[in-house]
């Protein structure tokens, strides 16, 4: 299955440039979602956008395919890129700021998506997780009793991609899908975590 690692937004709240190479332990943020979905055994296109020619140009060199969006919209990027790119079944897409995201989360969310027979699958985690760690809680839900946030990385039926899809809701109570960096305080609790 392929995975879309969306890279066009402006990351504006953390205010460090570039989000996605923003680095941790040394390496560019973008670099961990990349080779999480490397390991679990799926082809990764960054998209990108006019807002991130430097991600787009470390992916040139780093020889990382990537599709430059026109940068109208997280979800106008997406259906952009898998029109383009002619992707007809079920896909990945993950935002690229999500650095602690491990191959054995990626082949939970797979697995359950299978087996659920849904065309869709979004990913959440639970606020109670989110807000231990102090992480963003910016959009909140309330799923079979449980109030959860987006986890950023979700499930895709590309032939379907401007329709709305019926989807798996999938909570999964792991910290390390809440460890979406969108401020330095985040960021810094990210690198006590991956840089002991």
């Amino acid at each position: 299955m392929r995975a879309l690692i969306m890279a066009g937004g402006g990351g504006t709240r953390l205010g460090m440039g570039e989000k996605p190479l923003v680095t941790i332990c040394g390496r560019p943020m973008i670099r961990y979602v990349i080779e999480a979905f490397r390991q679990a055994g799926h082809e990764v296109v960054v998209v990108s956008s006019p807002k991130t020619p430097f991600t787009r140009n470390w992916c040139t060199a780093n020889g990382i395919p990537c599709f430059a969006a026109e940068g109208r919209g997280y979800v106008e990027d997406i259906i952009e890129a898998v029109e383009e790119i002619g992707e007809t079944g079920p896909l990945f897409t993950c935002v690229s700021d999500l650095p602690c995201l491990s191959p054995e989360i990626i082949t939970r969310i797979e697995e359950e998506y299978t087996t659920s027979g849904k065309a869709a699958c979004s990913t959440w985690v639970p606020l109670s997780i989110c807000r231990q760690y102090n992480c963003r809680t910016s959009y909140v839900e309330t799923i079979g009793g449980t109030r959860v946030c987006p986890a950023g990385i979700n499930i895709l039926y590309g032939e379907r991609i401007t329709e709305e899809q019926d989807e798996l809701q999938l909570v999964i109570g792991d910290r390390r899908i809440a460890f979406n960096v969108n401020t330095r305080e985040e960021l810094q609790a990210v690198r006590q975590y991956l840089c002991p």
